[in-house]
């Protein structure tokens, strides 16, 4: 009995160490998952299509389908980090987070105030016939 207990006891001991930990990482995060009003690319999604060449490979292999991208965008409107979170390789991720950093973001809006946002994106790679 008492070995269950003490089992019992280090269970939720590191259960609330792992969850506090969690709250800790999320608090220390500055970039808000959302905001009143969200950042937009400056010349709307064809600017981030514009700046994207199909790669070669991707093409030569008959690739397509969507990359999905997390992108970590400051209160100036720049963006500080790409994260691909699916991609589809053969160097359509690469492309994908060269045509989102080469676009200037109009800055998410808090009450007025520009903010830190992560913004989700899918860019969708389509060979055109």
């Amino acid at each position: 009995m008492k070995l269950f207990h003490f089992v019992f006891i280090s269970i939720i001991f590191i259960a609330v160490i792992l969850l506090s930990n969690e709250t800790f990482a999320q608090q220390q995060d500055p970039y808000l998952p959302f905001a009143e009003v969200m950042p937009q690319p400056v010349g709307g999604i064809g600017s981030i299509y514009k700046n994207i060449t199909y790669p070669e490979m991707a093409r030569k292999a008959g690739i397509e389908g969507k990359v999905y991208a997390l992108i970590y965008i400051n209160e100036n409107g720049g963006v500080d980090d790409v994260k691909i979170l699916k991609g589809l390789g053969a160097g359509c991720d690469e492309a994908a987070i060269a045509g989102i950093k080469a676009v200037k973001f109009i800055p998410g809006k808090n009450k007025g105030v520009p903010v830190k946002v992560k913004l989700s994106l899918a860019i969708t790679f389509k060979i055109q016939q």
